[in-house]
């Protein structure tokens, strides 16, 4: 196993140069700004390289967490990413001769370097973001706000009373109704 790199990026020199299906495991323990908004997260995991009739697969498991606003409550939690990445990067540099090599014509294509660099940040900060959920949630019980003073209910209770929704007035008046009936019929 070999080790991270700083900017989470790997010479893939040797690799480029190696037989169709040769492989290179790194462990990856880097920090890094996954979601663009300034704020660094630790990424770290496993990754597995492989070397394809066009470039360089990388295949693995990582690791990150990122600063989120729940869904119900407002609050800031820590919310953990297993991220599972699976992209094939293209030399844009024959390592052996050096002259440019055309590339495919794949709409977002991750490229290897002139100096045979393969940078994961792109990729993982891609991965993180498709990985983060719609309506994050600080607890998956989370109880939310109080809708009339806008308390959070994981704290407690708040003060309010509930308010009836008034499309429901008439079955509160004949449940009330009906209590009242019940209770002159004990009496009698």
């Amino acid at each position: 196993m070999e080790r991270g790199w700083e900017a989470m990026q790997i010479n893939v020199a040797q690799l480029l140069r190696s037989a169709i299906g040769a492989t290179r495991d790194y462990e990856v323990k880097q920090v890094i700004d996954v979601t663009g908004d300034g704020v660094n997260s630790l990424v770290e995991g496993k990754v597995r390289l492989m070397r394809t009739d066009r470039g360089i697969l990388v295949k693995g498991v990582l690791d990150t967490g990122v600063e989120l606003t729940c869904s119900r409550c407002l609050s800031l939690f820590h919310c953990p990413l297993a991220l599972s990445i699976e992209e094939e990067y293209f030399p844009t540099t024959d390592v052996v001769s050096g002259a440019p090599l055309y590339l495919p014509e794949e709409a977002g294509s991750f490229t290897i370097d002139e100096h045979h660099e393969l940078d994961l940040t792109e990729a993982v900060r891609q991965c993180a973001l498709l990985a983060i959920p719609m309506k994050p949630l600080c607890l998956e019980n989370c109880a939310g706000l109080c809708p009339l003073c806008g308390h959070n209910l994981n704290l407690g209770a708040c003060n309010c009373r509930p308010e009836a929704d008034p499309r429901w007035s008439e079955l509160s008046r004949l449940a009330s109704a009906g209590d009242d009936l019940s209770g002159e019929e004990k009496g009698t």
